[in-house]
């Protein structure tokens, strides 16, 4: 059997792993659903195992011989991508860095330190995903992005999570014409904005949007009301909250050791966010 045949069922079976859907792995893959099946099949008989219980349903149900492969597969692929980033740095002197940012931070602070990163990391080839903070992670954990800015207190086992500085919240619009604009519970700030409510004992209409920008460009014009961060609130009217409401940004990465690159610009990142 070639290597670069299982290489790619391994691929596969990834994909299949993370979305739990042979239909939403095909389009991923830009392969035939038919083909992920039987690039799965044939994976599992060249390991003699079952690693997916398809139930009749879209969603597949995974073994505990899948679960012990992935672990191994991300790492194999991982090191696959460094080993690539390794050979291109020799020839063009350029590794790639991914990053994932959520949405307050990803706005009003990214800008200036991927400025900062861009200039002193001359050979890091920098590309950047806007998302939640629960999505940041998984990406992370999912080894398809390389560093993570996040706005929740979120952790997983092979996670490296590291505090950056606070960020005040603060109520903005006016609550007494409303309606409430909030993000999604996914979201960083959707624990304090919920927090928030119950503690009022509010129950005024509510609008949830997953854009921050939404909500902003809403409260500028005038239109309901948010718990936002105070660096967003510019020309917005707003209250001062109390320090409960206070948050942490972090940066998340893999614990396993990245390039050389990568761990000096993780160093930058943390003595920058302390300046």
């Amino acid at each position: 059997m070639e290597v670069i045949t299982i290489f790619k069922w391994l691929e596969t079976f990834k994909v299949v792993y993370e979305t739990k859907n042979f239909s939403k792995a095909s389009e991923i893959l830009f392969i035939s659903q038919p083909t992920v099946s039987s690039q799965i099949k044939q994976l599992e008989n060249e390991l003699n195992t079952q690693l997916f219980i398809r139930s009749g349903r879209k969603e597949v149900l995974v073994t505990q011989q899948a679960e012990i492969l992935y672990e191994r597969v991300v790492d194999l692929i991982d090191d696959w991508e460094n080993l690539y980033q390794a050979v291109q740095i020799n020839q063009q002197q350029t590794i790639r860095c991914v990053i994932g940012a959520s949405h307050t931070f990803a706005n009003y602070i990214l800008p200036n330190l991927l400025i900062d990163l861009y200039q002193n990391f001359p050979h890091i080839r920098f590309s950047v995903q806007m998302m939640n903070s629960l999505e940041v992670l998984q990406a992370v954990e999912h080894h398809t992005v390389d560093l993570g800015f996040i706005e929740k207190p979120l952790s997983s086992a092979n996670i490296k999570r590291v505090s950056l500085m606070e960020d005040q919240l603060v109520l903005a619009g006016d609550p007494k014409t409303g309606p409430w604009l909030i993000r999604e519970n996914t979201s960083g700030v959707h624990y304090y904005t919920k927090r928030f409510l119950d503690e009022g004992d509010i129950k005024d209409p509510i609008i949830e949007i997953q854009n921050n920008e939404i909500i902003v460009g809403l409260l500028k014009r005038g239109f309901g009301c948010s718990v936002i961060s105070e660096r967003a609130a510019g020309g917005i009217s707003y209250q001062m909250l109390d320090d409960s409401f206070k948050r942490i940004f972090y940066l998340i990465r893999r614990k396993a050791q990245d390039s050389e690159e990568i761990e000096k610009c993780t160093e930058f990142i943390e003595q920058w966010c302390k300046q």
